[in-house]
């Protein structure tokens, strides 16, 4: 997703959407970006700034909470604090992150009250040893599972609100979860399911070997994995558990399918692995949104790039969409609102290669002309834009810099970091922290 091309000294990405010949240039004509923006926004200085935004989200089915990036303290708070007023004052029934179903349904079934799980939410996230471990084992969110716990303490324990991962990584722990879970249930099917995962036995402990396997030649285990999880669908009346604990075998056996798929796309390159991915994320969510009824209310946590409309963005040129896009074409504009983040500078915890500890790092402040320098020159520390409010600004009806950090980040290389975005496309709304810290983990 780095986005640092050009040519003739003309952003490559602008003349792919066919806009403007810049990305950040003005014409003598154009409206200031800075007061368009300025016009729509509100200075968070206390929680009850926020009323616009839950008053205006909390209409919506599902309300999509993004980041800049995966180590940022701001990001997390207030997110946090969004999900919580969101579930106290508009009866929003779930919140799904960009993280593990497996490893994050510990801290669902901590804070809906069941047992074997662990005393506390530290004490759960200091068991969390998938990387990158800081994203949901920090300090942020172990204040807000806490927090769910004491809620859901008060409510009958179908109204309790959950606490899902919606990502197709975390495969190995899933397709042990599933064979466990049919031992324990049903000797027959457990030995039909482990007979149809036999074909990813040697892979059980590391998936990401599964794309280099079928690049050499291998055939591909997807009619395997699609068997248990029709096996699941057409015999489930044979197990005798409950609608709950039939709903996480149901979704790990969805992991390991839709990861299968995810995985074996690497291989062949192109966009269809992110593409894969993304889907098993609105698919987990419209699960989600079944299992809890007609009425229905999600919260939903990812990265910019995920919840914010790929449409606005050079990701369509290049063919991948995200759930941003995907909520909006099956759901309905109407029943979905996003929001997005983003800050100038400060500190956030990542890595300098896949795999490796998160460090902490500084990050530069925004590139002349993005989003982050514009906001920045608005002079507020904090701040929320009603972007619905900005439909006629021709100004910011064209691409500009918009910055993206990974769990993977070279601050020296900050530039590349950047997605042309049309930002009132992407987002209902945009909160912008001018100074941010990092993210405090666990670990």
């Amino acid at each position: 997703k780095d986005m640092g091309l050009a040519m003739f000294g003309i952003p490559v990405v602008c003349i792919l959407l066919a806009f403007a010949p810049s990305c950040t240039a003005e014409s003598e004509t154009d409206e200031d970006p800075v007061e368009l923006l300025r016009a729509v926004a509100v200075s968070l200085e206390k929680a009850e700034d926020l009323a616009p935004l839950i008053e205006r989200a909390g209409q919506h089915e599902l309300v999509l909470l993004g980041e800049a990036s995966h180590g940022t303290s701001e990001f997390y708070t207030l997110r946090a604090d969004i999900s919580r007023r969101l579930v106290e004052e508009e009866g929003f029934h779930f919140i799904a992150v960009e993280g593990d179903w497996p490893t994050l349904h510990r801290l669902n079934r901590y804070v809906k009250g069941l047992d074997g799980v662990g005393p506390s939410a530290r004490r759960i996230m200091e068991g969390f040893d998938r990387w990158p471990p800081w994203m949901w084992a920090n300090e942020e969110v172990e204040e807000l599972i806490e927090w769910l716990r004491d809620y859901n303490a008060g409510r009958s324990p179908d109204d309790r609100v959950g606490f899902h991962g919606m990502d197709v990584y975390g495969p190995e722990i899933s397709y042990r979860k599933v064979l466990a879970m049919l031992g324990e249930w049903h000797e027959e099917l457990a030995e039909e399911a482990e007979e149809a995962y036999a074909c990813l036995g040697d892979f059980a402990d590391d998936f990401t070997l599964y794309f280099h396997a079928v690049a050499s030649g291998m055939a591909p285990c997807d009619g395997e994995v699609q068997a248990v999880v029709e096996l699941l669908r057409d015999r489930r009346e044979e197990l005798a558990v409950s609608d709950r604990e039939f709903f996480n075998l149901k979704q790990n056996a969805w992991v390991v399918k839709n990861a299968e798929k995810h995985f074996r796309a690497i291989a062949r390159g192109g966009p269809d692995s992110w593409n894969h991915r993304v889907d098993h994320f609105f698919e987990t969510v419209e699960r989600l949104l079944e299992y809890h009824g007609p009425a229905a209310k999600g919260v939903i946590w990812a990265h910019n790039t995920h919840i914010g409309d790929a449409r606005a963005t050079t990701m369509a040129a290049a063919g991948e969409r995200n759930i941003g896009q995907i909520a909006r074409e099956q759901l309905g504009a109407d029943r979905v609102f996003s929001v997005g983040f983003g800050t100038h500078r400060g500190t956030v915890v990542a890595s300098r290669s896949w795999g490796e500890a998160g460090v902490l790092m500084n990050v530069p402040p925004g590139i002349p002309g993005s989003y982050e320098d514009i906001m920045h020159r608005m002079g507020e520390e904090k701040i929320l834009m009603m972007l619905e409010d900005l439909e006629d600004a021709v100004t910011l009806l064209r691409p500009r810099w918009h910055r993206a950090i990974g769990v993977v980040y070279h601050p020296e290389h900050d530039g590349d970091q950047y997605v042309p975005t049309i930002l009132p496309q992407r987002y209902n709304a945009f909160i912008f922290v001018d100074s941010t810290e990092a993210v405090r983990p666990i670990h």
